[in-house]
């Protein structure tokens, strides 16, 4: 595969930004094998973002040549305060989420897998995280704190200013050349960009993929996470696993995934905040080649589309109606989700699975 085949597929969708695309380009260059990663907070049942969509984007990352790392960040959640800081908790949830990448095609085996609370054992760990905390200014540290997607006002404790130092030590300790993180993340990737030369350490590349919205109708643009008004639009409005309306959950049964789609927010011809637009792009055309709408003939009758511009296209002028958008999605999304039911159908999946539906999800 030639760098600009691999350029295209690292930075095709869910991807939102690069920083930068030339500096993307000489790693592909000169290095055979990097390193990219993602962490992940293991604090509830998986969504179809954190899940499915996650899983499409990592295998093209594989087929493009580059080393994975899922980073399960244990320790991070404990600072977040989820699942009332019950570590071992995080490690069955952990275990749960690999089962659920698992489910979707991608091959554990072709990528590493590590832990925080194996990485905080090692001195080494706290050392760069030291080093981190010492090169920012607390001002610096707490802008960072929307990694955390929590508002102002929930940040009291002390212990939460170690989270951004944590995440930024993590891109050194893992020695990673790409963070492929969302762009929730973004703070933190850009200041490891800025204490990097500082501190004699490795300049990671930042791409960042776009936050797959909730289903409810959008927040308004403010600064309640993050004073860039649009990173805290992209957090208050995306997906959460909190708040079982707003998702679609890897486990959902058909019944249930048409009751969320067909409440969802969907106005017509709005194609900047429309969580079933973004349903296609993200996933149906990620998936699958092609998209069909059933339709009576009075209504125009079946549509299909090959490109998600089509699709966009013809919502924006009026031509596909919303409830039958919804339609089509719930159909297909449906058929997506069956490997993951199948899954945890049986076996340790299912045990892990029904532990983690026993859990207290807390933000």
């Amino acid at each position: 595969m030639d760098i600009e085949t691999k350029l295209d597929l690292i930075t095709s969708a869910p991807i939102e930004e690069v920083i930068t695309r030339d500096e993307l380009k000489h790693i592909l260059e000169t290095n055979n094998s990097p390193r990219a990663y993602d962490g992940f907070e293991p604090s509830g049942i998986l969504h179809i973002g954190s899940g499915l969509m996650r899983a499409i984007k990592i295998k093209e990352l594989q087929e493009a040549g580059i080393h994975f790392t899922l980073w399960l960040a244990d320790w991070h959640a404990w600072l977040n305060n989820k699942l009332g800081g019950d570590l071992e908790s995080m490690r069955k949830v952990g275990e749960y989420f690999i089962e659920g990448w698992k489910a979707f095609g991608l091959d554990t085996s072709k990528l590493e897998i590590q832990w925080v609370s194996d990485a905080v054992e090692d001195p080494g760990y706290w050392k760069l995280v030291m080093q981190v905390a010492k090169a920012t200014t607390l001002n610096r540290a707490k802008r960072c704190l929307s990694i955390m997607g929590r508002k102002e006002a929930e940040l009291k404790q002390t212990a939460q200013l170690f989270y951004p130092c944590m995440q930024v030590a993590d891109i050194f300790y893992l020695d990673i050349d790409i963070c492929q993180l969302g762009m929730d993340q973004r703070r933190a990737n850009m200041l490891a960009r800025e204490l990097a030369p500082k501190l004699g350490l490795k300049k990671p590349v930042a791409v960042h993929h776009h936050m797959l919205a909730g289903l409810q109708s959008p927040s308004a643009m403010g600064s309640e996470f993050d004073d860039d008004s649009k990173v805290s639009s992209e957090i208050s409005n995306k997906m959460s696993k909190s708040k079982p309306d707003s998702s679609i959950y890897i486990h959902d049964s058909p019944q249930e995934i048409e009751r969320k789609i067909k409440k969802a927010f969907c106005e017509p011809k709005n194609t900047k905040f429309n969580p079933m637009l973004e349903y296609a792009k993200y996933i149906i055309f990620k998936s699958q080649k092609d998209f069909t709408i059933e339709r009576p003939k009075k209504f125009g009758g079946p549509v299909a589309y090959s490109q998600f511009k089509d699709l966009e296209q013809d919502f924006a002028a009026g031509k596909l109606h919303p409830q039958d958008l919804k339609a089509g999605i719930a159909r297909d999304v449906t058929k997506l989700l069956e490997p993951a039911r199948k899954h945890f159908a049986s076996g340790e999946p299912k045990r892990l699975y029904d532990f983690v539906k026993g859990l207290q999800v807390t933000r």
